[in-house]
């Protein structure tokens, strides 16, 4: 095993760059860098302040997953699609690829890769001997919670506004991505999020201060440089200065049931449909039921399929989703958009080079339709939308049958 490269002795005081907030905290001090993703100057500013510090440890806004990725580039061939479709976890990818792409877009313009900062604060604390820390919450905890965090109309108007990225081609100077450092407008940025997504805005940045607070905070050694995007810095430095001892984190890695209007709807939809047909039966005659029925499978099978349709599924993949969709919407376990995605990944299983070019094809609209993998996932996502729609239309029209 190669011996880490011997310390020197740190510069007294080190000459640090105005965006760094230095923190004294217990005879300790931290060093805490706001960056921009996609910035060439954020990479510049890592280096020279781990190189000047030359700190014992360096926390980066980074979780295990997303470090890996960022090391290994290859990473995405062992992902095994139709377990993420399985594990549920197909709809949190797919915003997570779409994010990716809206970055990457940005960081071509730039001549930067997106986490090459974060990449430069891991390879500048191996060359200085620190230890590297880990600091950001798994990134599949953030998106559950705030998946679980949503409303059905939030997920659809979020996944709706996703979508969108992908036909915008932002185009934005250097410059414009350095502002977003500054307080006032960083501020602004954040307003607008909590106001278009107010349920999400607590697990995805709130959430993650205090985690990345507890990480920094625990770090090793005398001298910590913590390198995390600029949007952080405040709520850091706000729950260390309100909480000068460690908090507990345990409450935010787990994963929250679903509340008592989410499971009402749940199970309401099924004894409304049966309620509704049973209704029909009893009071009128069985031809408005048998009407009904056929009303509900038509709205819920027609629509589903019609996202597969939209998706570029396999005609085997509609037909799964015509089928299985009137039967879903009256599950509560089991969604179209599942069913529909496991079709689809057994009966065009993703190839090596949709690994191989996922994260080319992401940045384009076009890509994104025609590669295996994210085309499993916008079967999912599309179906499940379309089963939505049809449950609701078909309820709206069995409840006409009985004017």
């Amino acid at each position: 095993m190669t011996e880490p490269p011997a310390r020197q002795a740190r510069p007294d005081p080190p000459q640090l760059a105005e965006n760094v907030r230095v923190l004294p905290q217990d005879g300790r001090t931290l060093y805490l860098l706001g960056t921009a993703h996609i910035s060439a100057r954020s990479v510049e500013e890592v280096r020279e302040l781990i190189e000047r510090v030359r700190p014992d440890s360096v926390c980066v806004e980074l979780d295990a997953a997303r470090h890996r990725a960022l090391v290994d580039r290859e990473a995405w061939r062992e992902m095994d699609v139709v377990q993420v479709v399985r594990r549920r976890r197909a709809m949190m990818l797919l915003a997570h690829l779409i994010l990716a792409a809206f970055q990457r877009r940005l960081g071509r313009q730039l001549g930067v890769r997106p986490g090459a900062e974060m990449l430069e604060a891991a390879q500048c604390a191996q060359a200085v001997g620190a230890e590297l820390v880990l600091a950001d919450r798994e990134i599949q905890v953030t998106f559950r919670r705030m998946w679980s965090a949503l409303t059905w109309l939030d997920k659809i108007k979020l996944i709706s506004q996703l979508m969108l990225t992908l036909l915008m081609n932002p185009k934005i100077s250097e410059e414009e991505i350095e502002a977003l450092k500054e307080k006032d407008m960083l501020g602004q940025v954040m307003e607008n999020f909590a106001r278009t997504f107010p349920r999400a805005h607590a697990p995805l940045i709130a959430e993650r201060d205090v985690y990345l607070a507890e990480q920094i905070r625990s770090a090793p050694g005398s001298e910590v440089v913590a390198v995390v995007g600029a949007g952080h810095v405040e709520g850091i430095i706000a729950h260390l200065d309100a909480h000068p001892r460690p908090v507990d984190l345990a409450p935010l890695l787990a994963i929250p049931p679903r509340g008592r209007t989410g499971r009402a709807i749940q199970w309401g939809v099924p004894l409304l449909v049966f309620g509704l047909i049973g209704y029909g039966f009893f009071t009128a005659d069985a031809s408005v039921s048998l009407e009904m029925i056929k009303v509900w499978v038509l709205a819920n099978g027609i629509l589903a399929a019609l996202g597969v349709l939209l998706a570029f599924g396999h005609p085997l993949t509609v037909l799964t989703a015509f089928v299985a969709a009137p039967l879903t919407s009256l599950n509560p376990m089991i969604a179209a958009g599942w069913v529909a995605g496991l079709c689809e990944a057994v009966v065009r299983r993703p190839r090596v080079r949709d690994f191989e070019s996922l994260s080319e094809d992401i940045v384009s609209l076009k890509g994104f339709w025609r590669n295996g993998i994210t085309r499993i996932l916008l079967v999912v996502a599309l179906a499940n939308l379309g089963s939505t729609l049809g449950t609701w239309i078909g309820l709206t029209l069995m409840t006409r049958q009985l004017g």
